[in-house]
């Protein structure tokens, strides 16, 4: 079948009253679910999932349960930049790099202008994405074959390679947060060996925790705060008390914003100039676009890093890089749009093989396989019925989900205007409600508050959170893939960085990993030397 014609049969079923309307409660319910901290999509996709069945049975229309959980990705990955900007708080961990520069637009009274940005820029992300989607499926489902665990890791460190200049001209400080960063993420069990670490265990309690599913609690006096430790610092723990308590803390202590706060006002000459200014934020959403597609589509990537990686390659590339994280639209257009294309490209591995691009896809993929779907590469084939409606419904799903986020700015903005001293009350609350929900369990909040104080901390001592942030994230991910690569190799590193090395025993040259690998090591040593190069000068002239 030839894509255009069956790309307008699909637009024609998504558009049908019952589709259209699936889509836009899809889109609303997701929108809140995606601004409420500790839900996100993954949670929203997975409670509404046993929905799907009344839909399924009311409209029995093959694809309308899918589309309506589509609807509710989109909308939750529009929604989590609503808190990062008006609260600081990350709606989920997609939207923890909108968080920095969208709040500091909101506290400078241009709110308006940073949910506008990316509310637009998440609308030309998807877009983007669901016309590589709907053009290069195959072509790149195979591309995305290609990346083996070294490749993965050279990524990997590419993105490492962003985060030195994110913490602006002080390297120390940056690569001291990194370091901090990597070993906050080697907290649990080692994936590879199964050995403890960092929770401080002995023999008798190591063993009570490796049996826990079938063990005693009473092995270990204190079993559930070890069985919790166990599973490592979960990421979103950390980026709500970073985010939400450490900002909340920080913007009482700087008093001088509390005026700023209130002044900001909505009006439709507002909203129309904010959709003008989108053309000083191309750079970022054009970056955010591609990146994020590029990053979504590798398996178990997803959006998260996707959104970090453009940040930063968005600040690197900026003529003005001291600007980001002081209020630039780009930092928030390249996040906002990359978070959405990697959402619409982690369908893609999901449907072409059946193997599912973010936590958000393994749940979608659970409902395929119920609603007996077989998602790889005989389903657009097989099943064009289902395929081409639900790309449809992205189009759909992406234009609903623009207008409606657009339509309520004045009601997000509604929060900005309330006194900072019941503000941070509600901050303080939606902190420690959103990390319970996500995660039932009082230990976490407990570690939520004390990250929110440590940032704060952090914060007076002019240290980047950025990199430490972005390196638990990604820390778990380069750990593993590095080391699963050096079983491949025998330890042998050249894995890396030679294109020459015999991994297949077929004598096959890999370029892919080599190219990545160099470039990333030219792009972590170039802001050290210029860093060296400035102190000796420096030196220098103080001795002159």
């Amino acid at each position: 079948m030839d894509i255009l014609p069956a790309l307008m049969d699909g637009l024609w079923i998504a558009v049908q009253p019952h589709n259209l309307a699936l889509a836009v409660i899809g889109v609303v319910v997701g929108l809140f679910v995606g601004a409420l901290p500790g839900l996100g999509s993954v949670n929203g996709v997975a409670i509404l999932l046993p929905f799907t069945f009344v839909i399924n049975e009311a409209t029995s229309d093959p694809a309308a349960p899918m589309i309506f959980l589509a609807a509710i990705y989109y909308g939750a990955m529009y929604g989590g930049a609503i808190s990062s900007i008006t609260l600081g708080i990350p709606g989920a961990s997609t939207a923890v790099a909108t968080t920095f520069d969208g709040r500091p637009m909101a506290l400078k009274g241009n709110a308006d202008r940073a949910l506008v940005t990316a509310a637009i820029a998440s609308f030309i992300g998807g877009t983007v994405a669901t016309l590589f989607f709907t053009g290069f499926a195959p072509l790149l489902s195979s591309v995305a074959l290609d990346f083996g665990n070294p490749e993965i890791f050279a990524l990997m460190l590419l993105a490492f390679a962003t985060f030195v200049g994110l913490g602006g001209d002080d390297i120390p400080k940056t690569m001291f947060s990194i370091f901090f960063g990597l070993l906050l993420a080697t907290v649990g069990f080692d994936t590879i060996s199964g050995e403890p670490r960092l929770i401080f265990l002995n023999e008798r309690e190591q063993a009570a925790v490796l049996g826990m599913v079938g063990g005693d609690p009473e092995a270990v006096p204190f079993f559930d705060s070890v069985a919790w430790f166990s599973r490592g610092i979960q990421f979103l723990v950390l980026a709500i008390g970073v985010y939400g308590i450490g900002e909340m803390l920080w913007t009482i202590n700087a008093s001088r914003y509390k005026v700023t706060m209130a002044e900001t006002k909505i009006s439709f000459k507002r909203i129309m100039a904010g959709i003008v200014g989108m053309k000083d934020c191309w750079k970022g959403t054009t970056i955010g676009s591609l990146l994020g597609f590029f990053v979504g589509i590798l398996p178990a990537a997803g959006a998260t890093p996707g959104s970090l990686m453009s940040y930063g390659v968005a600040k690197m590339t900026s003529r003005n890089p001291r600007s980001y994280g002081e209020g630039n639209p780009d930092g928030v257009a390249a996040p906002e749009a990359a978070n959405n294309s990697a959402s619409t490209g982690a369908m893609l591995p999901m449907m072409t093989l059946g193997i599912p691009g973010s936590p958000t896809t393994a749940v979608l993929l659970a409902g395929m396989v119920i609603w007996g779907l077989e998602p790889g590469p005989r389903l657009f084939e097989d099943r064009p019925e289902f395929v081409w409606p639900l790309i449809g419904s992205f189009y759909v799903s992406n234009l609903v989900a623009v207008i409606v986020n657009l339509a309520f700015i004045p009601l997000f903005l509604a929060v900005l205007r309330m006194p900072f001293t019941i503000l941070a009350p509600v901050i303080f609350v939606l902190s420690i409600v959103g990390t319970y929900a996500a995660y039932d369990n009082m230990n976490d909040v407990w570690l939520m508050v004390l990250f929110g104080f440590g940032a704060y901390f952090l914060r007076v001592l002019d240290y980047p959170l950025a990199p430490a942030v972005l390196a638990v994230v990604l820390g778990t991910t380069a750990e593993e893939k590095m080391r699963q690569s050096l079983l491949l190799s025998d330890g042998d590193f050249a894995i890396f960085y030679s294109p020459f090395f015999d991994r297949d025993g077929k004598g096959q040259e890999w370029w892919i990993a080599p190219i990545t690998t160099w470039v990333a090591v030219i792009l972590i040593a170039l802001p050290i030397i210029l860093w060296a190069m400035r102190r000796m000068r420096g030196g220098t002239a103080a001795e002159g």
